[in-house]
């Protein structure tokens, strides 16, 4: 089975995740994207031109780009079996390209994050929500990592939905080495307490988040230190350097390698930061992190905000911390009475968890892709 997979961002790693998991499928991959910066090494893809985060004029303006250049791509997806379409933008590329070159694959839309303009009450979103009503009754799968996406997004707004599959953000067994390896690991003992550390690792784009993680360091005086680790989204976080410099306690230690970093980071920590304001009411709102499975799996207690999917999720699996109200006063409640017998307590509970809470396995993955790949309307 020939799949082609057609992305917005060849530079986001949960593009190579899913790359791995198609391949576990046992099927023939082409990769077709845009890049943002340089392409990434050890990927082969066919790059369709360059896009900017946050930038969505200049994400329109490469798309229609690619578009008037399908000929000189086009020719990827002959004897494509399935076409997959990592966001809209992918898939207004990937519905005319099928048209031309590949009349009978399907197509399956991915969607793993919802736009803050898909969800805007003015005539931008009413048009895009259209777009994608037309196209969504063009495709036979619907890819998302969220139940709520569902619910909040597409049940609540479209009538025709295709065959909706769930893709967690789960680990991969392949990235951490596979569940032989992983059992000793997550009963490794943490430094005891305080200080505690939080990590916030990932896409670091939350401004209310640094507000709050900076004032929690500085109230706490020593108690709690801030661990910051991943891609820093500077057009939302200007003054992201200058925060973390004038806050004792607040410290950014770069990029990490995922493959061969992600067990040492959580595990230097005791708990994972899982809140998000960036788009709050919606996206945010919706969606479950990769830090809640990333931290589950490694023993760092994830923290939440009450109301969101992600607290929904906590709640289903009886683990982590979930702040009400105020959030600088539940941070500043909460660790200021918190000692090692209760962390201790909260990490216990998550090692009870089977691993398959947090992990995909090989097989996991294979069945999962097989699934979606084999997927058709009624």
């Amino acid at each position: 089975m020939k799949v082609v997979y057609l992305v917005h961002d060849l530079n986001d790693p949960a593009v190579h995740r899913r790359v791995q998991m198609l391949h576990a499928a046992d099927v023939d991959i082409t990769l077709l994207g845009f890049s943002r910066g340089t392409p990434p090494s050890g990927l082969e893809a066919n790059c369709l031109g360059h896009t900017q985060g946050g930038r969505l004029g200049q994400r329109v303006v490469s798309v229609l780009r690619a578009a008037l250049r399908m000929r000189h791509w086009r020719n990827a997806m002959i004897g494509a079996d399935v076409i997959v379409a990592r966001q809209l933008e992918s898939l207004v590329l990937a519905n005319s390209a099928r048209d031309q070159a590949a009349p009978n694959a399907r197509l399956i839309y991915e969607c793993l994050d919802v736009h803050r303009l898909m969800v805007d009450p003015g005539p931008k979103g009413r048009l895009l929500r259209l777009l994608e009503a037309r196209l969504l009754r063009r495709c036979e799968g619907l890819i998302v990592s969220s139940p709520e996406f569902i619910r909040s997004h597409f049940a609540a707004r479209y009538r025709d939905l295709p065959p909706v599959h769930l893709v967690e953000n789960k680990v991969l067994g392949c990235e951490v080495g596979g569940k032989r390896e992983l059992e000793p690991m997550r009963g490794v003992a943490r430094p005891a307490g305080p200080p505690w550390r939080i990590g916030w690792f990932g896409v670091i784009r939350c401004q209310r988040s640094l507000d709050l993680l900076a004032a929690l360091a500085r109230s706490q005086r020593g108690k709690v230190e801030v661990i910051i680790r991943g891609r820093i989204a500077r057009d939302v976080l200007p003054d992201f350097d200058t925060v973390v410099a004038s806050t004792p306690g607040l410290r950014y230690l770069g990029p990490y390698d995922r493959r061969n970093e992600l067990g040492t980071i959580y595990r230097g920590v005791h708990f994972a930061w899982a809140i998000d304001y960036f788009e709050a009411g919606a996206n945010s709102d919706w969606l479950l992190p990769n830090r809640i499975y990333e931290g589950g799996l490694f023993g760092a207690i994830p923290i939440a905000r009450n109301g969101c999917a992600t607290a929904a999720w906590l709640q289903d699996n009886g683990i982590g911390v979930i702040l009400d109200g105020d959030p600088e006063q539940a941070l500043t409640a909460f660790f200021g009475t918190l000692d090692q017998a209760k962390t201790d307590h909260l990490t216990s509970v998550i090692r009870t968890r089977p691993l398959e809470t947090f992990l995909y396995t090989d097989k996991d993955c294979a069945e999962l892709m097989q699934a979606v790949v084999s997927t058709g309307r009624s």
